[in-house]
């Protein structure tokens, strides 16, 4: 669910839907509690919603702010393997220069065409491409068949196999990574979920004889936590959304090869 939200909807449409959704809900709640518990805007309750308010308020910032930390450190994470294969490749399209012709040929066209598959497999990481696979597997099969005959040859033969297990290790962190890192288990989203509702309740009920004044608090802290589901929701996937990994380090191999 969180994959198609942040998929299929732009992320500005998903930000604005969710202020609707989450701040329009709690001023609505406060307008039929204003309604039918009026005695509420005497404010004879506020002492305790303080304090209630406080300590929750306090739990859901902290809580709030470890969830985001640590998604943010797997996108991070990913952002650093993506960079690091995409520096691989373009080490790789470089040290070709110095095979024969026909193996640099053979080189090039089969690193573009697996650094080609593997962008495209990017939106779709958590599922292997069968197209980047052979790709991969010629590439592999490609550098199997140069015949280094220099000894400046022979070391950068083993130096790009060893760099072409990296991309294929890179590969598998990204498929895994996007497999397995899809935003927080249900019982974090319960929790998320919980006190939020505690947050926007204890605004609620808080005692403010003028409405005008009511409102707009309800509003303000509505807003906020639309903001926090939205940042999370943004962070769920580290290959797709506003805040994804890019694909440009892949995208610098082929625009290196693309140059000859």
């Amino acid at each position: 669910m969180s994959r198609w939200l942040v998929t299929a909807i732009p992320a500005w449409l998903l930000l604005v839907g969710l202020v609707i959704v989450v701040a329009g809900g709690a001023v609505l709640a406060q307008t039929v509690i204003r309604r039918r518990l009026p005695g509420l805007a005497a404010g004879d309750h506020n002492d305790v919603t303080k304090f209630t308010y406080g300590f929750i308020g306090f739990i859901y910032a902290f809580f709030i702010g470890f969830v985001v930390s640590s998604m943010w450190g797997q996108t991070n994470s990913a952002d650093a393997n993506a960079r690091a294969e995409g520096a691989v490749g373009v080490q790789m399209a470089r040290a070709a220069d110095v095979f024969d012709a026909a193996d640099r040929g053979r080189i090039r066209a089969s690193l573009l065409a697996y650094e080609s598959a593997a962008i495209a497999e990017w939106p779709t990481a958590q599922v292997p491409s069968p197209s980047a696979d052979a790709a991969l597997a010629a590439l592999y099969g490609t550098y199997r068949q140069v015949l280094a005959s220099t000894d400046v040859q022979k070391a950068v033969l083993a130096t790009s196999t060893s760099n072409l297990d990296q991309i294929s290790q890179a590969r598998t962190i990204r498929v895994l990574t996007a497999r397995e890192d899809t935003g927080p288990p249900w019982p974090i989203w319960a929790v998320i979920f919980l006190s939020s509702a505690m947050v926007l309740g204890t605004v609620v009920i808080y005692g403010v004889e003028r409405a005008a004044q009511h409102y707009p608090m309800v509003a303000i802290v509505g807003v906020i936590v639309a903001a926090n589901f939205f940042l999370i929701l943004s962070l769920s996937h580290p290959f797709v959304g506003a805040v994804a990994t890019s694909s440009d380090p892949l995208s610098e191999v082929v625009s290196v090869l693309s140059r000859g």
